[in-house]
């Protein structure tokens, strides 16, 4: 019963278990998705901010370019008008301006006028253009500090006369990036259009300088911004979101941020939401534990007690559980009813077997008056036949000691010799005439003894009236034998009138077919020879049938 119910606790439980396994998948998929979609607009908001101070810096060259001191020929003028603005500006160093030949003209430091920086790629390309010219990732050359060079032609009228140049500080850059917080193992790189890192979050010594791995390298000049899931070498799983070089933007930027860290909202939450469930759960299973027992189990057990205890004799036990336990105590009550219907039929039956013992007792005494009334008639009516008389006597007492054995009830063992002996006394058998008994000595149980005493009693009857015991010549043999553990009594009648099969079944017959136990399997055949009756009879003993 505990497993039924244990088994039907959890039966309920499983619609909750299936949705806490649906809404964590969910939540998973929607967290999953957020931070796609975070890394994504993170690298896009970087890479907006970063193109923000290039437009910054666009406006500077182009304002400054704009001075009439930088494009004329009076160096000291220059030097000062640049020193003006660059003490403004934190995002930059220096300002330079170089001739056609990319020699050094002036600048705000006051290097030495005539450094070549011709070789410089981001200078061969502004002459090219009258746009501003982002370079790439690039140590100056005098300060050997790591720059992002921005470079504009000179023009007087449509004459090109030089190109203006600044570089926008990287530790400025790493600042900005710096400054972000960033969640465990997460990470912001910024690169040039070449995959050179100008900036890093975390660990800029580390990365600053050099150029990413090669599987992130096509993602420099993607179609568009987007995301992937990678692996990498220390194991972490990341999703990475990145924003490709843009013509208005020259940068490549990618945010990192680890699938555990990401997802460890969702996992707390998920084994909060376990332990919750286990801890309902739990009490769901002792709650039905003890409510089944107090309920269910012991109302049950209450049931079958009362049940037991009146088979075993006690017929006043009930369960008293009317009133209590919903259903089940009706079941109680109506057990309760079932027991006093069979206790007043139990009650009626007793005074039906006292009345029938009581009849059966005064049959006895009056048949047995009666076989005394005929003794009585038989010695005054033969009178000086003493010995003819004391033998008659005999047999009409041993008659009426057949009657108690039939009416006996002292639940006794008998042998089976002295079953037969006493039985057949009356038709002769104790005083050397025409009965022969035969066979070993067999212990009986007491309904056997009283079936048997029954059916011998009654072929007797039908001896002394038909059969050899109604000839003078006549002589019966009872022999019985053991095998295994059925018993073999065999009848057979000699020397008595000519013999045959009756044309119906009469009383006897049927009380010879009926009379013993079935539980016993009895066997039972009859054989009309000429010569005399043949009765046999066979029936287990050691163990009864169907049992």
């Amino acid at each position: 019963m505990k497993t039924r119910l244990v088994a039907i606790t959890l039966t309920a439980l499983l619609p909750a278990l299936g949705m806490v396994g649906y809404n964590e998948v969910q939540a998973r998929k929607i967290r999953h998705g957020e931070i796609h979609r975070q890394t994504t607009r993170s690298a896009q908001q970087i890479a907006s901010e970063i193109s923000t101070a290039l437009e910054g810096l666009r406006g500077i060259l182009n304002a400054t370019a704009a001075i009439p001191a930088i494009s004329g020929n009076d160096h000291a003028a220059c030097d000062a008008a640049l020193e003006t603005v660059a003490t403004r500006l934190t995002l930059v160093r220096n300002i330079i301006v170089l001739d056609t030949h990319g020699k050094l003209i002036c600048d705000n430091m006051g290097w030495a006028s005539g450094m070549d920086f011709s070789d410089r790629d981001y200078v061969r390309e502004a002459f090219q253009t009258d746009q501003v010219v982002v370079g790439e990732y690039t140590v100056a050359r005098v300060s050997s500090q790591p720059i992002l060079p921005l470079a504009l032609r000179l023009k007087r009228g449509d004459e090109v006369i030089g190109v203006i140049a600044t570089g926008m500080r990287l530790e400025w850059l790493q600042s900005r990036i710096s400054q972000r917080t960033l969640p465990e193992s997460s990470f912001i790189t910024v690169t040039d259009r070449k995959g050179v890192i100008i900036a890093r979050n975390p660990d800029p010594q580390r990365f600053v300088g050099n150029t990413i791995p090669s599987q992130y390298s096509h993602l420099i000049n993607a179609a568009g911004p987007g995301t992937l899931e990678e692996t990498d070498d220390d194991g972490t799983e990341r999703i990475i979101g990145y924003q490709p070089v843009k013509q208005d933007n020259p940068f490549y930027v990618s945010t990192g941020i680890s699938k555990d860290v990401a997802l460890k909202p969702v996992n707390q939450a998920t084994i909060t939401g376990l332990i919750m469930l286990v801890s309902g759960g739990l009490f769901a299973f002792l709650a039905a534990t003890y409510l089944g027992r107090r309920f269910v189990v012991e109302p049950i057990h209450q049931v079958v007690n009362v049940v037991s205890r009146w088979r075993e004799g006690d017929y006043m036990a009930r369960t008293g559980m009317a009133g209590l336990y919903g259903e089940l105590g009706v079941v109680g009550a109506s057990v309760d009813g079932l027991l006093d219907e069979l206790e007043l039929r139990r009650q009626a039956s007793m005074t039906a077997e006292e009345k029938r013992r009581l009849m059966a007792r005064e049959l006895s005494h009056r048949i047995k008056n009666t076989l005394a009334v005929l003794q009585a008639i038989a010695r005054q009516t033969f009178r000086g036949q003493e010995q003819e008389i004391a033998s008659f006597q005999s047999r009409v007492s041993a008659l009426a000691g057949g009657y108690d054995a039939l009416l006996s009830e002292d639940g006794q063992r008998a042998d089976l010799s002295e079953v037969i002996a006493r039985v057949m006394k009356p038709y002769g058998a104790a005083d050397g005439g025409p009965i022969t008994l035969d066979g070993p000595p067999l212990q009986l149980e007491p309904d056997v003894a009283v079936a048997l005493s029954l059916i011998l009693h009654e072929l007797g009857t039908n001896a002394l009236k038909y059969g050899c015991l109604s000839t003078p010549g006549g002589h019966l043999t009872i022999g019985w034998q053991k095998n295994a553990d059925r018993i073999s009594l065999i009848w057979q009648e000699r020397g008595g009138p000519p013999v045959s099969a009756p044309e119906r079944e009469g009383f006897g017959s049927k009380l010879i077919r009926n009379a013993f136990p079935g539980c016993y399997d009895p066997q039972i055949s009859k054989t009309f020879a000429p010569e005399g009756l043949e009765f046999q009879i066979s029936f287990c003993t050691l163990t009864r049938a169907g049992q």
